[in-house]
């Protein structure tokens, strides 16, 4: 694709997004902030079908939340026909995504351009969708990527060579680096440690190398040639040693807060109660302030069966009140008469979906049982509420570790055995140190709402910059 030559009319952004997991709604949360902001650019967002319909459908959350100058548009997943994947996992769905690389987001492309008959002016895309940088430099445009985790996993991807070097060594040496802490990446790295880094920096001998793992191995070499890198996340949590050190790789490191909040998040009325179809806010109000625990572990991993069958004894034993987030085909794993003993004694309430951050934001919820993923625990911090985190894989794990040894509003559990959630639950509903938790926990929320608020940098200096470059 040649640098285009047609005569300018109106500012033309191409947004591309990574259309798995949860990284498409933040990445369209943000083009509708930045097209209510500058109505004279039109905004092409291109995402598979499947998260077209997911995002764009009449029963998304964002339906009528979509302003008139943006347009989506459909690229291919990459997938054979009649292809067949022996694994739930979206791994391989990945793989193939990225293997079609920039000749496919440039098809794409080529029919938004016709389209809209404005020529390209700036590419918005996912970190993750590197392509991208191949196109935008092609069309002679800048590139702008979206980093929707935090930027303690971002700053861990922009130093995989050190880290691989000094881990290396280490093992070797046998010196300070074998326990485990990443303090020799940056200061603010120190409570961090080997087992937290996300997949894919640690190379595993042996193991198989993939599109994916191919990709994040290139973010701390494609990720500086950005025009502007943005983080889903606030200034104001960060280390000043972490800004330091991400804006000395990063020069133009753009903070947008939460992309998937609107702070601050209001208590529900008690009308909601009656439009929330599943029940969970009318459970809630019948039990003590700060005594349920709410379970939600995500869409893309599931627990093993061991795991949801502990889960269940751990609440029936312990008597916690719960609202589990469950879905049907996994309930088969949960002890037989478990939900209707738990449902006829008042204590507890399994639900397909939850409303979660009405849920979160009610008084009632004391804990939030999570796997860690960063939407989850944006809005766990965002209420205020101590969270008990399982991570699975990605950047999970260096979430959880932030909740538990750097912010101190949640513990880490590794697997869940029955014992451990047991222990973990008291220790935040009942315990001495739970009450701290708690109050750490309200603070993180209240530095959160004035991070969001008009005195916040993401409103009076990054979101401003933001637009100015779109523009």
């Amino acid at each position: 694709m040649a640098p285009q030559s047609s005569p300018l009319r109106n500012p033309h952004v191409a947004v591309f997004a990574f259309p798995y997991g949860t990284h498409a709604a933040p990445l369209l949360n943000l083009t509708i902030k930045l097209a209510r902001a500058a109505p004279h650019v039109s905004f092409s967002f291109f995402t598979t079908d499947k998260s077209k319909h997911s995002l764009f459908s009449s029963s998304s959350s964002n339906h009528n939340n979509i302003p008139p100058n943006i347009l989506p548009y459909v690229v291919s997943d990459g997938i054979p026909d009649a292809h067949h994947f022996p694994s739930p996992h979206p791994l391989e769905r990945v793989n193939l995504f990225l293997r079609a690389g920039p000749r496919n987001l440039k098809e794409a492309l080529r029919q938004a351009v016709s389209r809209a008959n404005e020529r390209v002016t700036c590419v918005i895309s996912d970190a993750f969708v590197t392509s991208a940088l191949v196109v935008a430099q092609e069309l002679g445009v800048p590139w702008v990527a979206l980093w929707t985790s935090y930027s303690f996993s971002l700053s861990a991807h922009l130093n995989t060579d050190l880290i691989r070097q000094k881990y290396s060594c280490a093992n070797d040496d046998d010196d300070d680096g074998g326990n485990g802490s990443l303090g020799f990446v940056v200061p603010g790295f120190s409570k961090m440690r080997i087992q937290d880094l996300p997949d894919g920096i640690i190379q595993e001998e042996g193991g198989e190398e993939t599109v994916f793992s191919r990709m994040l191995d290139s973010l701390g070499r494609v990720l500086p040639q950005a025009k502007a890198v943005i983080v889903n996340f606030y200034e104001e949590l960060e280390p000043p040693s972490l800004i330091h050190h991400l804006r000395s790789k990063i020069p133009s490191l753009i903070y947008s807060g939460f992309l998937n909040l609107s702070l601050p998040i209001l208590p529900s009325p008690p009308s909601s109660h009656t439009h929330d179809k599943t029940g969970s806010l009318s459970f809630l109000t019948k039990h003590a302030p700060n005594s349920v625990a709410y379970i939600s572990l995500g869409t893309v991993v599931a627990p093993p069966p061991h795991e949801l069958a502990a889960m269940a004894e751990a609440l029936e034993q312990s008597k916690v009140p719960f609202l589990w987030s469950l879905r049907e085909d996994l309930r088969a794993f949960l002890p037989k008469g478990f939900i209707e003993r738990t449902s006829n004694n008042g204590k507890g309430k399994i639900v397909n979906w939850a409303p979660q951050t009405l849920v979160l934001g009610h008084g009632c919820v004391g804990v939030f049982v999570t796997h860690g993923g960063c939407n989850s625990v944006s809005e766990g911090v965002s209420c205020g509420v101590p969270m008990i985190c399982r991570p699975y894989f990605g950047d999970q794990f260096m979430a959880s570790r932030m909740l538990e040894a750097v912010w101190e509003v949640g513990v880490k559990i590794e697997v869940f055995t029955k014992e451990a959630l047991m222990k973990n639950l008291n220790v935040i509903l009942v315990q001495k140190e739970g009450k701290v938790m708690r109050e750490k926990a309200r603070a993180l929320k209240n530095i959160v709402l004035d991070a969001a608020g008009p005195k916040g940098k993401v409103e009076k200096e990054y979101f401003k910059s933001l637009v100015q470059l779109v523009s």
